[in-house]
């Protein structure tokens, strides 16, 4: 019964697409390697809570395929402040997160940062 599970998992994870844009945050990222971790033995792993496991399974589907978007539709594809979907990754994308960390720095920091031989987690141990 772990095998067909494993088998499940693994499916799951090749249809869940990675989105390069969030780089080390994304989802999809997670799963598979929640999954490698889980199933360390791959098919022959035993699974201590079985109705967990197939849970966790069920509500990652519905994850997955949109059952609650789908199921509770929405009028607008804004929110409230008018910003769309795509606005929303776009600000969500890690290049862009860095950019206004970077952004967020004071004048000083970045000079000393720029002309530090040190990097700078180095420098704040």
């Amino acid at each position: 019964m772990a095998a067909s599970r494993y088998r499940r998992f693994l499916r799951l994870c090749e249809e869940w697409p990675v989105e390069d844009a969030k780089r080390q945050r994304d989802l999809a990222a997670v799963l598979r390697q929640r999954v490698a971790q889980a199933f360390r033995e791959g098919e022959n792993t035993p699974i201590s809570d079985p109705e967990a496991c197939d849970q966790m399974y069920e509500s990652l589907v519905r994850i997955h395929t949109n059952f609650y978007k789908n199921k509770y539709p929405r009028l607008k594809d804004t929110t409230f402040t008018g910003v769309t979907v795509e606005d929303c990754r776009m600000i969500l994308a890690t290049d862009i997160l860095k950019q206004m960390k970077d952004m967020k720095k004071g004048t000083w920091k970045r000079l000393r940062e720029k002309f530090s031989a040190k990097t700078p987690e180095e420098d704040s141990k």
